[in-house]
């Protein structure tokens, strides 16, 4: 399947993005989610003024393996130069789409008037997207916010901009950046983007389901749908969502769809997909910052199941893998008694 080609050359092999996410979306997770059903993953945000400078812990966030693609590298930066300093020194990493976050809402991003900010400064916003459409030698995308300020919907004219820039596709949450991810995401605003621009839309904000995939593309007309935070601890959201909108496109109806949808992962197979996380995460960065990051996606990937508070207290204090290992098999052992109780 090869689904809303644009001129510009964005074209993905199905219909679920996931979004970028710092300290989650690196390679182990990204590889995971790919073979989920993701049509396009993405590495975490990059600095475009740390890979100008040559940061070397910058460029290991772009470790990027050949069972990902396609990839989409995420800059965020302050000014059109940086920018196309940053792409021309990144001209031999292997990613697919050039995005760029005028959307992170973190104080820290914001204050340097970067991510988020770039919504207060059009003008700039789109001498960026135009300086990175002129240095890239593959396709620009930029993900936004539905405006700064609450009750902003400034959304719609830096997406006019951006493909006036030769953007060749934009994403957009639809939060603003006051709203941070609390309340509700207004999918109103992607579909008046959708309905300004010729470039696909990618919508984002509040989809934690397959149904809601389906509902998203239904109420907003967008080409893709972003799924980001949803999929922590739950890579199977896109095995799932992708089953439910194969049935929908098939002519299926949202009752004959959510029959189609693949069943929820039993504890044995989320022991394994652990294992297999942790795994990876180790031979990615080692032992000791394995295992710590591994904490977190630990406690994401048990939330609400039975003995999940416990375990997680144990891995909190587990320093090895065989001391995590050991915990994750007991927990397996400990829940599957509690099933057939």
């Amino acid at each position: 399947m090869c689904d809303h080609p644009s001129e510009n050359g964005f074209v993905l092999p199905g219909l679920l993005v996931l979004g970028p996410m710092a300290g989650v979306t690196d390679h182990p997770f990204r590889q995971i989610c790919r073979e989920m059903g993701a049509a396009l993953v993405s590495t975490e945000m990059v600095s475009a003024n740390a890979v100008k400078y040559g940061n070397k812990k910058t460029k290991e966030l772009i470790d990027i393996g050949a069972e990902e693609h396609p990839v989409s590298m995420q800059l965020f930066g302050p000014d059109p130069e940086t920018f196309r300093i940053a792409i021309d020194a990144l001209a031999d990493y292997p990613y697919d789409i050039l995005d760029i976050n005028m959307g992170c809402p973190m104080p820290k991003i914001v204050k340097n008037g970067e991510g988020s900010a770039l919504m207060l400064a059009p003008d700039k916003a789109e001498a960026i997207v135009r300086a990175a459409v002129r240095a890239s030698d593959r396709p620009v995308t930029v993900k936004m916010r539905a405006g700064f300020h609450e009750g902003e919907r400034t959304a719609v004219e830096l997406a006019k901009r951006a493909e006036a820039a030769g953007a060749a596709a934009v994403a957009v949450h639809g939060r603003t950046r006051e709203q941070y991810y609390a309340g509700k995401a207004d999918w109103s605003i992607i579909r008046d983007v959708k309905n300004a621009v010729r470039i696909p839309v990618i919508g984002n904000g509040d989809v934690n389901s397959a149904e809601r995939a389906g509902a998203m593309m239904a109420e907003t007309g967008c080409d893709y749908v972003m799924i980001g935070r949803a999929s922590q601890g739950n890579p199977w959201i896109f095995r799932e969502a992708a089953a439910y909108l194969a049935a929908l496109k098939d002519g299926k109806s949202a009752e004959e769809a959510a029959a189609a949808v693949p069943p929820r992962p039993m504890i044995p197979e989320i022991h394994a997909m652990m294992l297999r996380h942790a795994e990876a995460l180790l031979k990615e960065k080692g032992e000791t910052l394995g295992v710590l990051e591994m904490r977190k996606h630990i406690a994401w990937y048990t939330t609400g199941l039975p003995g999940s508070a416990a375990l997680r207290a144990g891995i909190n204090a587990a320093a090895d893998y065989p001391a995590l290992k050991a915990l994750l098999d007991q927990w397996l052992s400990e829940s599957c008694k509690h099933e057939l109780s």
